[in-house]
């Protein structure tokens, strides 16, 4: 009778811990599942700004990506008129909503009446969300680029875009990826902007990737080697004018890639450096500015802001990977894509 009273304290105690354990696993269950669907809904809730975030997604050879492109409101469009296009390429660890809010990119569209394309990357295509610039050897750089051509084509196709204003800029992993577009598809952008990005033609793989973060696999190279480091749809073709912008208190990329970027892409131009201009705004932190000029035209600019970290300079506080103390980034990079539609249109 002892053995089985025993038993059966045991069974009943048992059945307890487990009824508790049931009961604690579906109260974790629930508190991750809103936990997740929080985080979901404040993903689609739109960022900041007056106008329609309107989402998409584009099929291409790296397969899909989702987008968002901020439409500024009330806008009033004549017969046939068509606005420029600003895409914009997030960094490693944000989203096109995150990049949204730290550059307050949308604040100027809804000024100067132009639309912002903010394409996605998949988590699975890389799981900190990086594009993947560096993947030459594979192909999965360029069946990125493919993918994020086809998105640009979309919006163009769906809402009034107009092609032959479209400017690319991007941070760190999106720099690099905006330099790669513009590489590869010379003809379709005006403009593109680089911050805190990797040389161009600095990597082809991540081993190599890792090095050009560190500063290494970036010397200057020779005219005759820009083409073959950059890929081939950049021989013989017309680069877009590129601004660049990185901080020298940058631990993640190499500062030491900023001058380099300049340095390919006034080679591959056929730009030669003017003067280091030291220029300080308001509290802003200083920074050097080189211009590259061919006929007397700025073709490349280079901005170097001293103390800035790795982080969109003038972003907003307490944004991911945003610098309030920096020159507004964001200006700047608007201030030189539209100088470049103007030089366009009167070519």
């Amino acid at each position: 009778m002892a053995r089985r009273s025993t038993a059966s304290v045991f069974a009943r105690a048992y059945e307890r811990n487990l009824k508790a354990l049931t009961k604690l696993t579906l109260r974790n269950s629930k508190r991750v599942a809103g936990q997740v669907t929080r985080a979901a809904a404040k993903q689609m809730k739109p960022p900041p700004g007056r106008g329609d975030w309107l989402s998409g997604m584009a099929l291409g050879p790296a397969g899909a990506r989702r987008y968002h492109l901020f439409r500024p409101a009330e806008l009033q469009l004549a017969p046939g008129e068509r606005l420029p296009l600003m895409v914009m390429l997030h960094g490693c660890g944000q989203t096109g909503r995150d990049f949204a809010i730290s550059t307050r990119m949308n604040a100027l569209a809804v000024r100067h009446r132009f639309l912002v394309l903010y394409p996605e990357q998949d988590r699975i295509a890389h799981p900190q969300g990086c594009w993947n610039w560096y993947e030459r050897r594979s192909g999965k750089a360029d069946a990125e680029a493919a993918t994020l051509m086809a998105a640009v084509d979309q919006v163009c196709m769906l809402y009034p875009a107009d092609r032959e204003r479209v400017a690319v800029a991007g941070l760190s992993a999106g720099a690099s990826m905006a330099a790669l577009l513009a590489t590869r598809y010379p003809a379709r952008f005006r403009a593109v902007a680089m911050h805190s990005g990797v040389a161009p033609g600095a990597a082809r793989s991540s081993a190599t990737a890792i090095g050009a973060m560190r500063g290494r696999n970036v010397p200057p190279m020779p005219v005759t080697a820009v083409g073959k480091a950059m890929g081939a749809a950049a021989v013989f073709a017309t680069l877009p004018p590129m601004l660049v912008l990185h901080g020298d208190g940058d631990a993640v990329v190499a500062p030491s890639n900023a001058r380099h970027s300049a340095e390919v892409w006034a080679a591959a131009v056929g730009a030669v450096a003017g003067p280091v201009r030291a220029v300080k705004r308001g509290k802003r932190l200083p920074m050097r500015l080189t211009d590259y000029r061919r006929r007397g035209r700025a073709l490349v600019v280079l901005c170097e802001i001293a103390q800035l970290g790795h982080a969109w300079s003038g972003g907003a506080a307490r944004g991911l990977f945003s610098d309030p103390a920096g020159p507004d980034a964001t200006r700047m990079v608007w201030a030189f894509v539209a100088a470049q539609f103007k030089a366009a249109a009167k070519a």
